[in-house]
């Protein structure tokens, strides 16, 4: 899925989607409504598969239909829809993150920094291409231009990526192992540079025996990578990761056919330094030499340090629009993070009693809800049908309700929809998050009915063992139904 890049595009390709039912448009009956769903829900393929689904009337709020609706499921990717609504809630659609250079050394007669300089993250989950596409280093070259312009030739210590706004471990509470590899599940830290993510390719050899040409994006020493891949003749390719949690040493063995590429979106461990370090190189293009290698910490900031130079990150409304229609799970849990630190401490557990706090002011019923983190990606999260419908609904009529709908992925047109209900009634009518986990797909949002009646709807199917494509298949054939109704 393509990467959202911040800037006027983006607020002017903004989609509010329907937001009020025409005069005279008649909510379905709760006969009709089931009558659309009962032979979706009753497919053979997963009969096996555990249902649970709610929808109900934007206009009245009564409930039209429910199975298993109080029961708890998994959410996997639905779960960003909580975290999202509570962060806009709390910080409101125009709040901006704010990442800072700072220093408490004195700046001397020969422009020398005589002490560290740190750079300042406050969760801005958006430093790298995102905000300057193409250039990773963007924000990071303008910054060591404000240095250079007062001054700064030479830093007699470290750059010392600061990430002490968050909290916690790095890594998401109940992540499998399996995970923490790959760019779904990397570290999260209040300094986060181009998603704490590094892209290695390997592409073929000239001929058959010779090794593959290994490639690194964006350039970095963060990864060390022992790469031992050779060419084979066409075939299959069979490249080989090892790498040990939590460390950013990986060996890369096996074979790429002639002709092909491999291709990994790896994680990054102590995401901090690896900014830390992209700053220093940006200082140091800058003629500002930097004497001491780049480190991470979360101690406390000097008392005396002072503010260098600083940029801002888009609003957050578009920062959720990133979340949702991307599914992007560190930005989603930098999010929780950022609200919790609204509470005092930037934590998981302060994140979700601001969530909770907000589904206790809307009236939100969340018995039986289990929030271990804040993008679904944790196996034990937990959430009932009838409490994220009643959510989605009460967002609705949020204060920020016009930033919560565009966030979500239009069904045939963008996000993780672009290529999904195409050709149906619900092509560019249904606005909702997916959800996907092993045995695990969710479809939750909004939809117009051919009658003009707005609705909001979750869709739950957890325990499937069978192909995920089925289930994904009854979910979009769930929402054309709703979206077809009269």
């Amino acid at each position: 899925m393509r990467r959202i890049s911040f800037g006027a595009a983006v607020a002017a390709a903004v989609w509010l989607g329907p937001l009020a039912a025409p005069a005279g448009a008649v909510e379905p009956s709760p006969n009709r409504v089931a009558r659309a769903l009962e032979p979706v829900l009753a497919r053979p393929e997963l009969a096996a598969a555990f249902w649970g689904v709610e929808v109900c009337g934007l206009a009245s709020g009564k409930t039209l239909f429910s199975r298993n609706a109080a029961q708890a499921f998994r959410p996997a990717s639905t779960m960003k829809l909580v975290t999202t609504a509570a962060t806009l809630d709390a910080l409101g659609p125009d709040a901006r993150l704010r990442t800072t250079v700072e220093t408490a050394g004195r700046l001397d007669g020969l422009g020398r920094i005589l002490g560290d300089v740190y750079l300042v993250g406050r969760g801005d989950p958006t430093l790298g291409s995102r905000t300057t596409p193409g250039r990773p280093s963007g924000v990071f070259e303008a910054m060591a231009g404000e240095l250079a312009a007062a001054g700064v030739r030479r830093i007699e210590g470290r750059v010392v990526g600061h990430e002490g706004a968050f909290a916690g471990e790095r890594r998401g509470s109940d992540w499998t192992w399996e995970d923490l590899a790959w760019a779904y599940a990397t570290e999260v830290s209040a300094l986060s540079w181009e998603d704490n993510v590094v892209v290695v390719r390997l592409a073929a050899g000239e001929r058959e025996g010779d090794p593959a040409v290994l490639d690194v994006w964006p350039p970095s020493d963060t990864l060390s990578i022992r790469a031992s891949v050779t060419t084979s003749a066409a075939g299959p390719q069979a490249v080989r990761l090892e790498r040990e949690p939590g460390t950013n040493a990986v060996t890369l063995s096996g074979t790429v056919p002639l002709g092909g590429e491999w291709t990994g979106e790896l994680a990054v461990a102590d995401p901090a330094r690896h900014a830390a370090a992209a700053f220093s190189a940006a200082l140091a293009a800058r003629g500002i030499r930097v004497a001491l290698p780049a480190v991470s910490s979360r101690e406390p900031l000097p008392a005396a340090a002072r503010v260098l130079a600083s940029h801002e990150s888009p609003p957050l409304a578009e920062l959720v629009r990133a979340v949702n229609k991307e599914s992007q799970n560190l930005h989603a849990e930098m999010l929780l993070r950022a609200l919790g630190a609204q509470r005092g401490e930037g934590s998981e557990a302060k994140g979700h009693e601001a969530v909770l706090a907000l589904l206790d002011r809307l009236g939100v019923p969340h018995d039986g809800w289990r929030m271990t983190d804040g993008s679904g990606l944790a196996r034990t999260d937990l959430v009932t049908p009838r409490g994220l419908a009643a959510l989605i609904a009460a967002m609705d009529r949020h204060p920020a309700a016009a930033a919560f709908r565009a966030s979500l992925p239009i069904a045939g047109r963008d996000g993780t929809l672009e290529k999904r209900m195409r050709g149906t009634a619900a092509e560019g009518n249904v606005s909702a998050k997916t959800g996907t986990l092993s045995l695990v797909n969710a479809l939750a949002g909004y939809v117009t009915t051919r009658g003009g009646e707005r609705l909001a709807f979750v869709f739950f199917v957890n325990n499937n063992a069978s192909r995920s494509r089925e289930a994904v298949k009854a979910l979009d054939d769930a929402a054309a139904a709703l979206a077809a109704l009269p």
